[in-house]
């Protein structure tokens, strides 16, 4: 049996402060639910116009904290360069193995920024790989891992639209949500930050693409009858039920 205690869902990232950005009141939500709740960023965001590694590390273990996670790690790999070869599905084949999640959660397929599909493809190949018993990976001790593939993956939205097949309601967590959010500093719109001179507006620094997010999760909210939603995208077709009127307990106010 794996040391360590499994996760029922983990997140994927290209970078720190992906996770918190498109998925934050989804991993809220989870977490009050009690569920065991994770996230692996693939790099420290060292090409980031604004902040730095370290601060960026400081940042995503304020975040964590805020939301309830039990684990974070970064793998270290190049931001800018996130390849798909086997020694990066190897990082990633020994982190799904590690934690043995039901639920995997990763970065859009389609975005403006090449690292998040980049990220995702290696996600889904290396979950693939990770669940073949002929691939051998093992602990940092050395001890053997046992094959595991996630039985569940699902991207979240990021700066371009798609049809989602869940939208979460993050309506009751949405204050912590932009708490874990905002733990980023450098990043996102905080009033209470002053960047130095040689930090320049980004795409997602500014106070008018914190109204868009805002917006974007009121539309998706309306959509299901909740206040704020979170969009996600099932990769694995259609959804298997055994209990349809669990699934569907939820009311929806009629529009």
């Amino acid at each position: 049996m794996p040391s360590t205690p499994s996760l029922d869902v983990l997140v994927m990232a290209a970078h720190p402060d992906d996770a918190e950005l498109s998925v934050g009141g989804t991993m809220c939500v989870l977490v009050k639910q009690g569920y065991r709740v994770g996230v692996v960023d693939f790099t420290r965001g060292e090409l980031g116009s604004r902040g730095t590694p370290e601060g960026r590390a400081e940042e995503a273990a304020a975040a964590s904290a805020i939301v309830g996670l039990v684990t974070r790690e970064n793998l270290g790999m190049p931001d800018g360069d996130i390849a798909n070869t086997k020694e990066n599905q190897q990082k990633v084949i020994e982190v799904v193995r590690r934690y043995r999640p039901h639920v995997v959660l990763i970065n859009a397929h389609v975005c403006r920024h090449p690292d998040h599909c980049a990220a995702a493809k290696l996600a889904t190949d290396a979950m693939f790989y990770s669940g073949l018993v002929k691939i051998e990976t093992n602990e940092a001790d050395g001890t053997p891992q046992e094959p595991w593939r996630p039985h569940h993956v699902l991207h979240y939205m990021q700066s371009v639209p798609f049809e989602p097949t869940f939208v979460v309601d993050v309506s009751d967590v949405w204050e912590q949500r932009i708490q874990a959010m905002q733990a980023f500093r450098s990043q996102f719109f905080n009033p209470d930050y002053q960047p130095s001179e040689d930090e320049p507006d980004t795409f997602v620094s500014n106070r008018g693409f914190f109204d868009w997010l805002e917006a974007r999760a009121r539309t998706y909210g309306y959509s299901i009858g909740a206040t704020f939603g979170e969009p996600l995208y099932y990769r694995q077709g259609a959804v298997g039920v055994t209990d349809l009127m669990n699934v569907l307990g939820r009311e929806k106010a009629f529009r």
